[in-house]
């Protein structure tokens, strides 16, 4: 990692808080997050059940709403922009991988790999998408649909579908929870080897101990909380 890289945060927060409603008081889910994750920088958020890791990297992602504090993506603090704007962001600079996989069921594998870059206009969508499939060892599978593959294909499809737009910043939930242990080995070396290929930073959630020491360093919460 560059000097360069390890002085710029691609991603910090400020008082991150995030509160709701439960019944007639308020649950706090996260209180007060300050973090910073450095350009191409492999982080683990880990913690209990309920420790807050989910609805952090959602925060992260501006998919959710915070009850106060700032989320900070490069020079652009995404809380600013409208629902439109920030999707447009997420487009530009992220990826995600989710443990329940989260493909298009009307899709082949093909087309939902595809769907990014067609979204971004590339004419080169197909051909992108064909090779990526390739590397995560799917060429053979271009044409079929989620439901004809195994889960651990279907989790190749959806790392292959967040590469492809080589973002800067991966954003992975649980993406080996429905998976034997066995598959879920062989999706993290593929993520980890991509992440190295690309250059990308990576925020990963995870229960998982022996899979948070694979990243350069650990995030644990606890009760919304980061403990040191």
């Amino acid at each position: 990692m560059s000097e360069q890289s390890v002085s710029q945060p691609i991603i910090w927060t400020h008082a991150l808080t995030k509160q709701v409603d439960s019944g007639d008081k308020q649950l706090t889910i996260l209180q007060g997050i300050d973090l910073q994750v450095n350009a191409g920088e492999a982080v683990a958020i880990i913690g209990a059940s309920g420790s807050g890791k989910s609805t952090l990297l959602g925060l992260l992602a501006g998919l959710d709403l915070p009850t106060s504090g700032e989320v900070h993506i490069e020079n652009t603090e995404i809380f600013s922009l409208d629902e439109d704007r920030r999707a447009a962001l997420r487009g530009k600079i992220m990826g995600f991988v989710f443990q329940s996989f989260q493909l298009l069921s009307a899709l082949t594998a093909l087309e939902n790999v595809m769907l990014p870059l067609e979204l971004m206009h590339r004419e080169d969508a197909e051909s992108v998408a064909k090779k990526l499939l390739g590397r995560v060892g799917l060429d053979k599978r271009f044409n079929h649909y989620p439901k004809q593959l195994s889960g651990g294909e279907q989790q190749r499809v959806a790392i292959a579908r967040a590469f492809v737009t080589a973002p800067k910043l991966l954003l992975a939930d649980e993406p080996t929870g429905n998976l034997d242990s066995a598959t879920g080995v062989q999706i993290i070396d593929l993520m980890f080897e991509l992440n190295r290929e690309h250059g990308t930073t990576l925020v990963l959630v995870t229960h998982d101990e022996a899979l948070s020491k694979r990243c350069f360093r650990q995030i644990r919460l606890a009760d919304g909380k980061l403990v040191q």
